[in-house]
């Protein structure tokens, strides 16, 4: 697989969904975490990131006109033991507990299925990162309906340094919208200050149906974090 231009990549497409991109910068020493939301509807723009402790979480912008919470309010980003956990869903929880208690990423998806949104059936994507380490996984419909789920499972024991991958939960826009297929797509890490990863990567998301954007930068020698966070909607006292 050839790795990709992170951005044109996101260019070209105009509604990939929910992301998750995770990459190791050219020198090797740190670690670059993305991840985005996007939405068509008043409901699923009607949100914001916000920082919670080591995580994230997403609230309503306007909670007057929020209407169903279930599938777009939760904690996207979670830190367990210097692990990062992201996810479009609130199987964050599920993963971070599973962990937590000695078990698996894999034994807390198993427990998991996509979203109950017929006829999107928009697939749950998760991954795990610790130090160079990173693990993908999509929880999506085998056939199109509920009856049937495929859990496929990524692991990449050590991130090249200068290459990064990237999931999403659909394929490109439609009704139904196609769900995202094969294995995590392969990127090139761009040689940037971590300010323009942020600003390169809200840039590339479709401006109509971008909603937020977390990115986050992991010192692999000292742990030194750094977070910046992109919403299209913003408070007045932000």
């Amino acid at each position: 697989m050839n790795k990709v231009d992170l951005y044109k990549y996101l260019s070209a497409n105009t509604y990939p969904g929910r992301g998750i991109a995770i990459g190791r910068t050219p020198c090797g020493r740190k670690i670059r975490i993305g991840y985005f939301i996007m939405g068509r509807s008043e409901n699923s723009r009607n949100r914001i990131f916000v920082e919670e402790g080591e995580g994230l979480r997403t609230e309503a912008f306007d909670a007057s006109k929020m209407k169903d919470p279930s599938l777009i309010i939760y904690a996207p980003v979670r830190v367990l033991n210097g692990t990062t956990i992201v996810t479009n869903g609130n199987q964050t929880d599920t993963i971070y507990d599973f962990m937590a208690d000695g078990k698996s990423f894999e034994d807390a998806l198993r427990t998991r299925t996509f979203e109950p949104d017929g006829p999107n059936w928009t697939p749950r994507i998760s991954a795990v990162v610790t130090g160079a380490k990173a693990s993908f996984s999509i929880l999506k419909s085998a056939d199109g309906s509920d009856a049937n789920v495929q859990r496929q499972f990524f692991d990449y024991d050590e991130l090249p340094a200068g290459e990064g991958r990237i999931i999403h939960t659909y394929e490109t826009d439609g009704n139904p919208i196609p769900s995202f297929s094969g294995e995590p797509v392969r990127y090139e890490v761009a040689k940037e200050p971590f300010e323009d990863f942020g600003k390169n990567l809200w840039e590339a998301l479709n401006h109509d149906n971008r909603v937020s954007l977390f990115v986050r930068s992991i010192d692999l020698e000292t742990g030194e974090v750094k977070t910046e966070i992109f919403n299209r909607n913003v408070k007045e006292n932000a």
